[in-house]
């Protein structure tokens, strides 16, 4: 069977647009939360490598490219945001707790709003 330069396209598209539409919706699919832990990166996660602050290093590695993430217990949670306020306040409570509300799934969150906790 002969596949047609049309054809070829077409079906190139389809497989375009079905992978688009499974990253537009993989936070859609999530749930809503609201979570409490350690502001710090994804990168070091719970255990932070460079000398000096909790703070200082989940600053320093989100300068050089990791994403802020919410620490609880073991668990991960890397925050995505382009928001340049949220971002701000993300570095404001680097190595401190705070309680991120948004869109989960199992390993990231989608930030709504991000607060101090005690």
């Amino acid at each position: 069977m002969k596949v047609g330069p049309g054809k070829l396209t077409i079906g190139l598209a389809v497989l375009f647009l079905g992978g688009a539409l499974s990253v537009a919706t993989a936070f859609a699919g999530g749930k809503s939360v609201t979570l409490t832990g350690e502001i710090g990166d994804a990168m070091c996660g719970n255990k932070h490598q460079m000398e000096g602050s909790a703070a200082d290093c989940t600053r320093e590695c989100v300068s050089r490219g990791s994403k802020y993430a919410l620490v609880v217990g073991d668990k991960v949670y890397t925050l995505e945001t382009s928001d340049k306020a949220t971002l701000a306040k993300l570095s404001d409570l680097a190595g401190q707790k705070a309680k991120v509300s948004g869109t989960a799934d199992d390993t990231s969150i989608q930030v709504a709003s991000v607060v101090a906790s005690q």
